[in-house]
């Protein structure tokens, strides 16, 4: 059954819909409904976890104990209040890798507790060259950009008047689009793009009433970005766990946007040399543009489903992504080579 470029490319108009959805890690109830009707208006099995995880039960209801496990997540970078200062602006707490020097001049909105939203603006402090003139030489960091809010603000008390507090969460605007030549360009490719693939996967599966020759299911984790999205909620019978995350691209390794990714090795060590093997011999059976690669400072939800202490092997691929936790691109090459090794792999 052909697996066609019609699948990638619903992948990414699913990926531009996730990534409007803001969902920093801890502020991701939204993305969890969203990701839970989408997958079940495409006929899969669908919970929510107490963590706020979504598993997705692709079937069929086979008990012989041998079941994959495809991990990907739908939380992001973000920041939160830290603290309101006495001239009306925000200083923030980054929440994953999310840098000041990548979001300076970026437009934020900012989520009060009693609902409403507001807009913003991360802004060095004094940021104007024509006043600065140590604008090129200050070091960016939490403690010299600052939020300056969209309203009438000059003080700590006028900000909270508006409702926005310490704890209040800070969304950078991911921008994304896809050009008329392919490319998938936002903040938070990485890992929004993935459950994107996935729903493309669950999409083909459905469109082919295919049943998959092993117990097959999905766990977009919702805190991979602080490190144990993936250390809870492993089905029972589970042996294999493969994340499907971004794929890196930069100096020193062979990807590109318009492949798929299959990683050897990454900060947390070599992946099992037997899934990765077999993912390499997928792509090469499907006839996917792959690349072999090992992430110098990467880590996965599945190293976190293993430091938990669950046994079972694993893997990891995605899509090439450029400027990975910046403003990323990927293509739409790259996201049809990731759904055809997820094919081959599952032999379908």
């Amino acid at each position: 059954m052909e697996l066609n470029r019609s699948y990638a490319e619903f992948a990414a108009e699913k990926a531009i819909e996730v990534l409007k959805i803001d969902s920093p890690s801890g502020f991701t109830r939204r993305v969890s409904q969203w990701v839970a009707q989408e997958f079940a208006a495409l006929g899969c099995r669908t919970i929510i976890t107490n963590k706020g995880a979504v598993l997705v039960d692709f079937g069929p209801d086979y008990r012989d104990g041998d079941a994959l496990l495809l991990e990907a997540h739908a939380d992001t970078l973000g920041a939160i209040v830290a603290e309101v200062k006495g001239n009306g602006r925000l200083r923030l707490s980054n929440i994953g890798g999310l840098t000041a020097a990548n979001t300076e001049t970026e437009n934020v909105r900012i989520y009060a507790r009693d609902g409403r939203v507001y807009e913003g603006t991360i802004q060095l402090m004094n940021p104007s060259l024509h006043v600065n003139r140590e604008f090129s030489s200050t070091e960016r960091s939490w403690n010299t950009v600052e939020v300056v809010i969209d309203e009438p603000v000059n003080s700590a008390e006028d900000v909270k008047k508006l409702g926005i507090n310490v704890g209040d969460f800070v969304c950078p605007d991911p921008r994304a689009h896809i050009t008329p030549s392919g490319y998938i360009k936002s903040r938070y490719l990485d890992d929004k793009l993935s459950v994107g693939i996935l729903l493309g996967f669950a999409k083909y599966l459905q469109d082919n009433a295919i049943t998959l020759p092993r117990r097959t299911y999905a766990l977009i984790t919702v805190y991979e970005e602080v490190g144990h999205g993936g250390s809870t909620s492993i089905p029972a019978g589970v042996t294999e766990a493969i994340s499907v995350d971004m794929g890196c691209v930069g100096e020193g390794l062979q990807c590109t946007e318009h492949q798929v990714s299959i990683c050897a090795k990454d900060s947390g060590g070599p992946y099992d040399y037997d899934v990765t093997d077999r993912l390499v011999k997928a792509a090469i059976r499907e006839g996917a543009d792959y690349a072999i690669d090992i992430y110098p400072f990467y880590g996965s939800d599945v190293e976190a489903t293993l430091t938990a202490g669950y046994d079972v092997r694993h893997g990891l691929i995605g899509a090439g992504v450029f400027a990975s936790h910046g403003y990323e691109r990927s293509h739409i090459d790259g996201v049809w080579s990731a759904l055809k090794v997820l094919k081959g792999y599952l032999d379908v």
